[in-house]
């Protein structure tokens, strides 16, 4: 009986933590990533779009191939680099470039609603890359909070039929996120949480490199220390750390309620433009960003509370 009793006390400590761990972990990684939309919109008032696209994921590879080089884990294989174009399309290179330009033409709180659809897009790539067939709640509440974020931004540029071709970038480069998010989260399973994303930027290197050339040619890089901060921030942590502890919470677990802290981040985008750029905080930004959110919470939910399928 001692033995027994001792064995199940001895085994208590390993368990009970780990829940709370990765929720902690993903939590870091929204917050880090709430920042983006704002950090972004400062930095484009001094420096070129895609300077600051093709820059930060320049930085943010270099960090990446020093930690490869540091750890030496094993080379993907043919099929799984196919896969990493998918995460390095949609996160390294669509998701930054897309945003840089958007955010010149719109303020921080109207990107951060539009951008408020990414869990919803997310779960449904992931749908479909997994092929999985959600029940139709999961497509109600998918057409709904598109339908909210696509009706707030028609109201934003003056009414209906008057979209503003920074909405289009932007609902661009949500598709494009949540193509990454998807693939990326499925490879973090493979190849390991933060190798995902150091290799997705390795392999987008020679492109972010031919681009910053082209844009520093184009157009010599000036802008004052903050706004030199704010690209420092989108390189290093928006483009690096923050996918370190994004994926870390994801691989600790549980991966259904660390998933659905996202759900927190246009939130925080839309607050810290508030306070740190000054932007009106109108009823329509707080209105338009809770029936996003609503819609992308309720989808999320929805597809996580199916019973998996029996194979």
């Amino acid at each position: 009986m001692r033995e027994h009793s001792s064995a199940t006390v001895a085994e208590r400590p390993v368990i009970l933590p780990s829940t709370p761990t990765g929720i902690w972990w993903g939590l870091l990684g929204v917050v880090a990533f709430s920042f983006t939309v704002p950090f972004t919109r400062v930095a484009v008032a001094g420096l070129s779009p895609l300077f600051i696209g093709s820059g930060r994921a320049f930085i943010a590879a270099t960090l990446a191939a020093a930690a490869l080089l540091l750890a030496r884990p094993r080379l993907p294989s043919a099929r799984t680099w196919a896969r990493l174009s998918l995460v390095a399309g949609g996160v390294v290179v669509g998701f930054p470039l897309l945003t840089s330009y958007a955010l010149t033409a719109v303020p921080a709180g109207h990107g951060a609603v539009v951008i408020a659809l990414l869990p919803a897009a997310t779960a449904t790539a992931a749908v479909l890359r997994t092929r999985e067939r959600p029940p139709a709640a999961f497509w109600a509440v998918m057409v709904f909070g598109s339908l909210a974020a696509i009706s707030f931004a028609f109201l934003q540029s003056g009414g209906f039929g008057h979209l503003h071709w920074a909405d289009l970038l932007l609902l661009g480069a949500v598709i494009c996120a949540a193509v990454g998010y998807a693939e990326g989260g499925l490879l973090a399973r493979e190849v390991g949480s933060w190798q995902t994303i150091a290799w997705a930027l390795v392999l987008a290197l020679p492109l972010m490199l031919v681009l910053a050339v082209i844009s520093v040619a184009a157009q010599p890089p000036s802008a004052t220390p903050a706004e030199w901060a704010a690209f420092a921030y989108l390189a290093v942590v928006s483009m690096f750390l923050g996918f370190f502890a994004w994926y870390r919470g994801l691989a600790i677990g549980p991966i259904a309620q660390v998933s659905q802290i996202q759900l927190l981040q246009p939130v925080l985008s839309i607050c810290w433009a508030a306070l740190l750029l000054g932007e009106a905080l109108t009823w329509s930004t707080i209105i338009g960003g809770l029936a996003v959110i609503a819609c992308a919470g309720a989808a999320v939910r929805v597809r996580l509370s199916r019973p998996a399928p029996i194979s």
